[in-house]
C-alpha cells in the first residue's frame, strides 16, 4: 500500500479502497499511467554556507527534470510561488503552496566543505499539511552532486507513488557516428538522461547487444574484431575485458547475465545450428539448453532465476517462447499476427516485453509472462531492442528513421504507452541495456 496525494485520482486508474477525504492523503495501489500530472514545488535548495550557492539551484533543477520527466508530474514554476524557503528548519506555510496548487512540496539544502557535499531534504503533503515520511540526507562529492539529485528525486517519486525510483541509474549502448553505409559503432555508457556520457570502447571494430550485469559493474557484448561474432566481458571501472568463448568455430552473440551474476545465457552457432547455452563465468562450463533445427537466440532470465524467455523461428518464424532455466521443453507464448523478438523479462516478474513487426511496421510491446494481454506501445518505421528501467514502469528502446540518412536514436515510454519521449544525446545510439539502481 502506498500514500498518495487525493488529486492524484483524476488521473489515476487505481485499485484499493479510499483511506481519507478528498483533502488528505490516500492509500491506493496504482496499475495506470497518469494522465493529469500531480502539481508540485521545488524551490532553490537553501545554500547554508557560500560555497553551496550554485548547488542549491542546480541540484533543484535536476530534481525537476527527473520528475517532469515521468509524466507524472508537474513543476509549479518559481514565479508563481509565494512563500520563499530560506530556512531549511523554519515551518512549512502551507497556505502559501495551497494558494498556488501545489499538492506536493520537496525543500532541501545544501552545504559544501571543501570537496565534500551534504544534501537534506524533505517531502510535503501540502493539503494534509503533513511530511510524507522523515527527512533524508545524502553525503557525497562535489563532482557527484548530479548523482545525489537524482537519489533524492528517487526518493521524493517512491514516497509519492509507492514505487522504486528509477533516476539513479545508467544506460550501457551503441554509440554510433558516420553514415548509414559505414556506420562506426562504440561502446558508451550514460546517466539515465543522457548526462555524464562516457566511452567504454574505441569504434575500430562493430560491437552490438552491451547488458548489464546485476551489479551494474560489468558489461556483457558482442564484438566482431576476430571477423566473426563473440561475447565479451567488460569491467566498467577498469574497462578490461576477455573473451568468455574463445573456441575456434564457432560464434557466440545475444548474451544475458543470470540474476546472482555467476552465469552467462548466450546464443552459440556451431554446425550451422544456433542453440542458447549456459556459461559459468568462473569455469567456462558450458551447458546446452535448447537443440532444434531453428534459431535460437535473445535469451532473458525470469528475475527469480527459475525461466527463460527467447526468441525463435522453429515454428517457421520468429515467435517467443518461455522454458525452465534448466532447459527442456519450451512453451510458446506469443500468437499475435508478425514476428516477434527481443523479449526482456521485467523487474517486477509480471511482464515480458518485446520487439514486433507486422505489416511493415515495427513495435514495442509488453504481454503476461503466458503470452496473455499483449499490448503495443509504440509504432515506427523500426522500433526494437526495449530494456526496463530498475522499478519496472518504463522502457528504454532504438528507433531507426528511414531513408539512406536515416538515424539511430534512442527513447522511452510508460509501460501505459504514454509519455513516448528521446533521450537527449549527440549523435546516433542503439542496443541500450539499463542498470540496476545505483
Amino acid at each position: 500500500m502506498m500514500r498518495l496525494f487525493a488529486t492524484l485520482l483524476a488521473g489515476l486508474m487505481v485499485l484499493g479502497q479510499l483511506a481519507a477525504a478528498q483533502s488528505g492523503p490516500l492509500r491506493i495501489e496504482i496499475t495506470e499511467g497518469v494522465i493529469e500530472p500531480l502539481p508540485y514545488a521545488v524551490p532553490d535548495f537553501v545554500a547554508e554556507d557560500g560555497g553551496a550557492k550554485d548547488y542549491g539551484a542546480q541540484l533543484a533543477r535536476v530534481i525537476a527534470e527527473d520528475l517532469n520527466g515521468t509524466g507524472l508530474f508537474r513543476e509549479i514554476p518559481a514565479k508563481a510561488h509565494i512563500s520563499q524557503i530560506t530556512n531549511f528548519a523554519s515551518p512549512v506555510q502551507f497556505a502559501d503552496w495551497k494558494a498556488v496548487n501545489a499538492q506536493a512540496l520537496v525543500t532541501g539544502a545544501v552545504s559544501v566543505s571543501g570537496n565534500n557535499l551534504e544534501v537534506k531534504f524533505r517531502v510535503y503533503d501540502v493539503f494534509a499539511g503533513q511530511e510524507l515520511g522523515n527527512g533524508l540526507r545524502f553525503k557525497g562529492t562535489t563532482e557527484g552532486w548530479r548523482r545525489m539529485a537524482h537519489k533524492v528525486a528517487d526518493a521524493v517519486y517512491s514516497r509519492i507513488t509507492g514505487e522504486g525510483g528509477y533516476f539513479d541509474s545508467r544506460v550501457v549502448f551503441v554509440s554510433e557516428t558516420g553514415p548509414k553505409n559505414d556506420r562506426k559503432k562504440r561502446l558508451a555508457i550514460m546517466d539515465y538522461d543522457g548526462a555524464g556520457l562516457q566511452y567504454l570502447t574505441d569504434s575500430s571494430t562493430i560491437v552490438l547487444a552491451p547488458r548489464f550485469s546485476p551489479k551494474g559493474d560489468k558489461v556483457l557484448y558482442t564484438s566482431y574484431e576476430t571477423g566473426f561474432p563473440r561475447v565479451f566481458i567488460l569491467d566498467v571501472g577498469s574497462v578490461k575485458r576477455r573473451a568468455l568463448e574463445d573456441q575456434d568455430g564457432t560464434m557466440s552473440f545475444a548474451p544475458r547475465f543470470s540474476p546472482d551474476g555467476k552465469s552467462v545465457l548466450m546464443s552459440i552457432t556451431q554446425g550451422g545450428n544456433t542453440d542458447i547455452y549456459r556459461m559459468d563465468i568462473s569455469s567456462g562450463r558450458q551447458t546446452q539448453l535448447t537443440n532444434s533445427p531453428g534459431i535460437d537466440t535473445a535469451p532473458s532470465y525470469s528475475p527469480d532465476g527459475s525461466k527463460i524467455v527467447f526468441e525463435s523461428d522453429r515454428s517457421g518464424n520468429q515467435q517467443l517462447y518461455v522454458m525452465s532455466a534448466k532447459g527442456g521443453e519450451p512453451t510458446r507464448i506469443s500468437f499475435g499476427q508478425g514476428r516477434y523478438g527481443t523479449p526482456v523479462w521485467s523487474p517486477r516478474g509480471d511482464l515480458i516485453a518485446f520487439t514486433k513487426q507486422n505489416k511493415g511496421r515495427f513495435h514495442i510491446g509488453v504481454m503476461r509472462t503466458d503470452g496473455s494481454e499483449e499490448r503495443l506501445l509504440t509504432a515506427s518505421f523500426l522500433d526494437e531492442g526495449p530494456t526496463w528501467a530498475p522499478n519496472g514502469r518504463v522502457i528504454m528502446f532504438t528507433r531507426e528513421t528511414q531513408g539512406a540518412k536515416g538515424s539511430s536514436s534512442l527513447y522511452s515510454v510508460d509501460v501505459s504507452g504514454r509519455n513516448l519521449k528521446k533521450i537527449r544525446l549527440n549523435g546516433g545510439a542503439s542496443d541500450p541495456s539499463w542498470s540496476p539502481l545505483q
